[in-house]
C-alpha cells in the first residue's frame, strides 16, 4: 500500500482505501460541507446507509483478505531468504504509521492501532505458515 498524490492510500491495484485531502481531510462518502448523511430522518435513510455500511464492511473484509495474502507472500520470501518471520521493529513502524495516518484522517488513533496489532496478528500467522 502506498500513499498517493492526494493522501489516499493505494493498494496494488491503485485503488483508493483511504481517505482525500482534498475534499476537506473527511473520509469517503462525507459531504464536502462536512454535514453527515443523515438526511431527513426517516427509516428509509437509516436503511440507506445501513446498507452503506454494509458495503465499507464487504471491502474491508476483501481488503484484510488481500492484506493477509500478501503477508503470507511475504513469509514465503522471508523463509527463502532465511530471514525470521517476527519483525517487531518493523511491526510497531506499522502501527505507528497506521496510528498518524488515522489522526490525519480524524479517527482515533489509539483505536486505529488497537486494530492494527490485530492486523498484524494475522498477518504474523500468515507468514508463518508453511508453503
Amino acid at each position: 500500500m502506498r500513499i498517493g498524490d492526494e493522501g489516499v492510500a493505494e493498494g496494488a491495484s491503485g485503488r483508493a482505501a483511504g481517505f482525500d485531502r482534498g475534499s476537506g481531510g473527511g473520509l469517503p462518502g462525507d459531504l464536502p460541507s462536512g454535514g453527515n448523511r443523515a438526511g431527513t430522518g426517516s427509516v428509509e435513510d437509516l436503511e440507506a446507509l445501513r446498507s452503506e455500511i454494509a458495503d465499507i464492511d464487504r471491502e474491508l473484509i476483501r481488503l484484510i483478505a488481500q492484506r493477509v495474502a500478501r503477508a503470507r507472500s511475504v513469509g514465503v520470501l522471508k523463509r527463502r531468504m532465511e530471514m525470521p518471520a517476527l519483525d517487531p521493529a518493523r511491526e510497531a513502524a506499522v502501527v505507528r504509521h497506521a496510528g498518524a495516518l488515522a489522526r490525519e484522517a480524524g479517527v482515533s488513533d489509539e483505536d486505529v492501532r488497537y486494530i492494527f496489532w490485530h492486523l498484524i496478528g494475522l498477518a504474523r500467522r500468515a507468514q508463518m505458515e508453511e508453503e
